[in-house]
């Protein structure tokens, strides 16, 4: 706000002191009148503050560099086995009042596992991946991740263990460069603030943003933000990351770049669980589908198994379809 910033004190002071010399007599409080304008026509006006809008105005606008999109040939890489179970659910539960948005959910993510967790809107699936992450905690039921009991752990906690979480929204910081924004998430994991800086950039390189890392992060396009917040996920270093709508508001070209990159992570070791609606898409790319609606498994299997499944037809698309499906 104008008031909060050095440019915005040299303003107001001198003004309110002439405006209570010259009319305090006359009008009084007119320097708080006067006052409480300025900060109205700044939040209408310059929302992101004098300085900024005067620097955005006169700033030289410069050639960016395009980022490429990724093509299978050259992120192709051999599936690894599926390991032992990274992640465990037993018997989860959490209610909102009374909305049960998850339900006695019990799950397995085996190490180096794409999991697709799916199911109409209002299903439970974000609440879920808030429950894993340590942001909600659950009312019963426990998460087991590797060997240790992580239910209700907070969310940085959770995360130096070794769990990264992106979100369906990104919300960068758009005036700080994209190196910037990855260190945020760094900075969870590591020791020091050098360690944290070493950090950003290997995973900033191992997505292939190295030149857009000093760019704003209010100048990249959606498909780039969605890299960023995956390296700022990555940049702890952790064995299993949680992605939310990775794909939201992405183009079908991009789309496929993304899923591309997603299997050289699993190739990497990255063990993988993803909500996503784009099931063109999802059903390339998991190994297993586990299905969601209002909080209860409903089920579980190999993509070509769960997509002809009655329930899951039902829970989409309502009973008459069901038939037809079958049929």
């Amino acid at each position: 706000m104008l008031s909060y910033s050095p440019l915005g004190a040299l303003i107001l002071v001198p003004v309110s002191e002439l405006l209570h010399a010259e009319f305090g007599s006359r009008l009084p409080g007119i320097q708080g009148v006067v006052y409480g304008l300025a900060i109205i026509l700044v939040i209408i006006a310059m929302p992101q503050g004098i300085v900024w809008s005067i620097r955005d105005r006169f700033a030289k606008k410069t050639t960016r560099p395009q980022l490429p999109l990724v093509s299978e040939s050259i992120a192709e890489a051999a599936k690894p086995a599926i390991g032992p179970a990274l992640l465990q659910v037993r018997s989860l539960s959490k209610a909102f009042g009374g909305v049960k948005a998850a339900a006695d959910v019990n799950l397995t993510v085996s190490r180096n596992e794409i999991l697709g967790i799916i199911g109409p809107n209002g299903a439970g699936k974000t609440t879920l991946f808030n429950m894993l992450n340590g942001i909600v905690r659950p009312d019963t039921g426990k998460i087991i991740y590797g060997e240790r009991n992580i239910t209700g752990q907070r969310p940085n906690r959770i995360c130096q263990l070794g769990v990264g979480r992106t979100f369906q929204v990104v919300r960068p910081f758009p005036r700080m460069t994209l190196t910037e924004n990855v260190l945020v998430g760094a900075l969870t994991g590591a020791s020091n603030d050098e360690a944290a800086r070493t950090a950003a950039r290997a995973a900033i390189d191992r997505l292939g943003l190295s030149p857009l890392a000093d760019i704003p992060a209010g100048e990249l396009t959606n498909y780039e933000l969605r890299l960023m917040e995956l390296a700022r996920a990555l940049a702890p270093r952790p064995d299993l990351v949680l992605l939310d709508e990775p794909f939201a508001g992405l183009g079908s070209a991009e789309v496929d770049s993304l899923m591309t990159i997603i299997r050289r992570l699993r190739a990497e070791g990255l063990t993988i669980v993803i909500i996503e609606h784009t099931m063109q898409a999802m059903v390339r790319l998991v190994d297993r589908f586990v299905v969601l609606d209002h909080g209860i498994v409903i089920a579980e299997g190999a993509p070509e198994k769960v997509v002809n499944d009655p329930a899951v037809i039902r829970a989409y698309l309502g009973d008459k379809w069901v038939k037809n499906a079958v049929a």
